[in-house]
C-alpha cells in the first residue's frame, strides 16, 4: 500500500491518500483544510477513489468531505456515533472563526471489526472512542491511522463535548497497545510514530501501563 501524506492548514492536519498499488484503488482519509488543492496531484496519480474515510467528525478533519464526494462520487464513511457532530460542521467551524459548507451525509457507517476492501488490501476498522464518541482507527499491514486518538508524546484532547479521558485511555490500552511495537502510528496532526515508541516514552501511556 502506498501512503501519501498531505499536511495542510493552520492546525497542522494530516490528510492521507491510500493507494493499492496493484489496482490503483484509493481512499482519502480526513480531507482537511484546502483539500481542493490536492485534487490535481490526486488526479495525476491515476487512481480510482473508492472511499472518503473520516476517522472522526471534528471540523478540521471533514472540511473537504463535500468537495471530494462531489468530485469522486465515492461513499463517505463515518462511525454513526459521530453523525451529529458531522451534521454540526458549520457550527463547529464558526467557533474557530471558519466559514465552511455542510458535509454530505455518510453513505457508509463504520463499525467495530468491519473490513473495507481496497484493491488487494484489507483495512480493518477499530472503534477507538474518547476524543469523540465515534473515533475510529484504520488498520492495515503494519500501519494504524489513528486520527486524534494518539500522537507522538501525547494523546487526543478530551475537552470537547462528547469527549472522555477515561474512555480515550481505555481505547488506547485495549485497542492500540495490543498492536505490535513496530506498528506505525499515523496521527491526524504532526508526524508519525510507532506503538513501541509511545509505549516506552509517552507520559500519558506510562500512566496506564505502569
Amino acid at each position: 500500500m502506498e501512503i501519501v501524506r498531505y499536511q495542510r492548514g493552520p492546525m497542522d492536519n494530516n490528510t492521507y491518500l491510500l493507494i493499492d498499488e496493484s489496482t490503483r484503488d484509493a481512499a482519502l482519509v480526513d480531507p482537511s483544510f484546502d483539500s481542493e488543492k490536492l485534487w490535481e496531484d490526486i488526479e495525476a496519480r491515476n487512481v480510482h477513489m473508492r472511499y472518503i474515510l473520516n476517522t472522526h467528525a471534528h471540523f478540521d478533519h471533514i472540511i473537504g468531505n463535500a468537495f471530494y464526494v462531489e468530485k469522486t462520487g465515492a461513499p463517505l464513511a463515518l462511525h454513526r456515533a459521530d453523525l451529529k457532530i458531522l451534521q454540526a460542521l458549520p457550527e463547529q467551524a464558526r467557533r474557530f472563526r471558519f466559514e465552511v459548507e455542510p458535509s454530505p451525509e455518510p453513505t457508509l457507517f463504520l463499525e467495530e471489526g468491519q473490513t473495507l476492501t481496497l484493491g488487494d488490501t484489507q483495512i480493518r476498522v477499530v472503534h477507538t472512542p474518547g476524543h469523540s464518541p465515534g473515533s475510529v482507527t484504520f488498520l492495515f499491514d503494519d500501519v494504524a491511522i489513528v486520527g486524534d486518538v494518539l500522537f507522538k508524546g501525547s494523546i487526543g484532547r478530551t475537552d470537547f463535548p462528547g469527549c472522555s479521558l477515561q474512555t480515550l485511555l481505555h481505547s488506547i490500552r485495549t485497542q492500540l497497545l495490543t498492536l505490535p511495537d513496530a506498528t506505525k502510528v499515523l496521527p491526524g496532526h504532526s508526524g508519525q510514530t510507532t506503538i513501541g515508541k509511545e509505549r516506552a516514552s509517552n507520559p500519558h501511556i506510562q500512566e496506564i501501563v505502569s
